[in-house]
């Protein structure tokens, strides 16, 4: 009974916020045009001929989409023929899943989480199997989908302990959304036993889909082509910053003495791509953007703005370090997986809770550093970026992304089975 009227008072909530939430994509579209595409698939009214049989994988943003690919290819290898049906909820991640499409398959927006919405959802699509990537648990899809007889997978799952404190709070409406899950496919034994507390109940550890990620080739040798225009200077990569880590980084880095390595700096965020140019000129420091510029440019030039989508794996092919964005404000960090797989050394921050037995990994195998902050980080960096030593610690890298694969083939087994006995029920 308590728990129901939590879901109806969470329900009434998202309604009257729906007006604010139209609204947010509008202003972001601004900057992001993509989020003014089929706006109306994000209220359950879609293009699409109604059809049943799709295999569902939610991945909300631009990092849970490219976990995403090497799962839906492992998926591909297990159910021949399967139809994908890929949902996202920001403009990066739809932007990418385009290339995970093939003919057959569909893309769309994630409903917003309001009854009569995602029953919609599910009366278009009919899903057999829905599977949703690391932390997206939402109380009124879960709940239209075990009305729909949809067994949902959490895949690639993650819980840290702030977010498990936050689900108790919520219990009344997260743990029976929680309930519903068929299976829960967690990244690490302290993910499952937080996972477990929360009130999942089939809980498996698979690994992390991430350690699968390959980069691509060809973006790998572009930022190698990049690496040599400015050889013998080094560069530093601050890959994904986050608000609040840009303006002390630029801080430290002015600090420096010349002749200081190229900084070759990529927010996370689109839609602060602007703000940090502005930050970079503020701060006295000379910037071209890569939207201006094929190459890296001259020596007299500070900062190299990466202000582009899907090139991450040539930025860190180009670099000779990584500092790592999200983990130098308290924000968990951003996926260092992805450095050590492009086999760039990384210097962390305190803040690796989002990734946490993956840092810990990480230093152990001599493949990341730590530092308190970012004033600390920067001289680590730009020594460790000059040092005969980074080219050894480039290849604990690499063998340290290989020898972690194999979460991709783990889940699909279990994802392909459900979905199997899923179809020979309905049959």
């Amino acid at each position: 009974m308590r728990r129901g009227v939590a879901r109806h008072a969470y329900s009434l909530l998202l309604s009257v916020l729906k007006p604010a939430y139209l609204f947010k994509l509008w202003w972001r579209g601004r900057d992001e045009p993509l989020y003014r595409h089929a706006v109306l698939e994000r209220l359950g009214v879609y293009r699409h001929q109604r059809s049943e049989g799709w295999v569902w994988i939610h991945a909300v943003s631009l990092g849970e989409t490219r976990a995403a690919a090497s799962l839906v290819e492992a998926l591909r290898e297990q159910l021949p023929g399967m139809q994908l049906l890929l949902t996202h909820g920001t403009a990066t991640g739809r932007e990418a899943g385009r290339a995970l499409l093939r003919p057959g398959d569909a893309q769309a927006w994630l409903p917003y989480d309001t009854p009569s919405v995602v029953r919609r959802f599910f009366a278009q699509f009919r899903p057999r199997a829905g599977v949703l990537m690391e932390t997206e648990v939402w109380p009124n899809l879960l709940h239209a989908a075990h009305a729909a007889s949809v067994p949902m997978v959490l895949a690639n799952a993650r819980l840290s302990e702030k977010s498990l404190r936050q689900a108790k709070r919520l219990e009344a409406v997260m743990r029976p959304a929680i309930d519903t899950l068929a299976m829960v496919l967690a990244q690490t034994p302290d993910d499952a036993t937080r996972l477990r507390e929360a009130g999942a109940i089939n809980v498996e550890v698979c690994g992390n889909l991430k350690f699968d990620m390959t980069p691509a080739p060809q973006l790998l040798a572009l930022g190698r082509s990049w690496r040599r225009a400015v050889s013998p200077r080094p560069v530093v990569l601050a890959a994904s910053t986050r608000e609040g880590e840009e303006e002390p980084l630029l801080a430290a880095w002015r600090a420096r003495a010349s002749p200081r390595p190229l900084l070759l700096l990529v927010p996370r965020h689109p839609q602060r791509f602007d703000e940090v140019a502005a930050m970079v000129r503020n701060a006295g420091l000379r910037a071209v953007r890569r939207s201006e510029s094929k190459n890296p440019p001259a020596e007299e030039v500070d900062v190299w703005l990466g202000d582009s989508i899907g090139e991450m794996p040539a930025y860190y092919a180009a670099a000779d370090v990584a500092l790592l964005g999200g983990s130098f404000a308290p924000l968990g960090g951003q996926n260092l997986i992805e450095a050590a797989a492009c086999g760039c050394p990384v210097v962390m921050g305190p803040h690796t809770f989002n990734f946490a037995e993956a840092a810990e990994l990480s230093l152990g195998a001599e493949a990341a550093v730590r530092a308190d902050d970012l004033a600390a980080a920067v001289p680590l960096a730009c020594g460790l970026a000059a040092s005969p030593e980074r080219e050894a610690m480039s290849q604990r890298c690499l063998a340290f992304a290989t020898a972690h694969r194999g979460a991709a083939r783990a889940m699909a087994q279990r994802i392909a089975a459900l979905a199997e006995l899923t179809a020979s029920t309905a049959n």
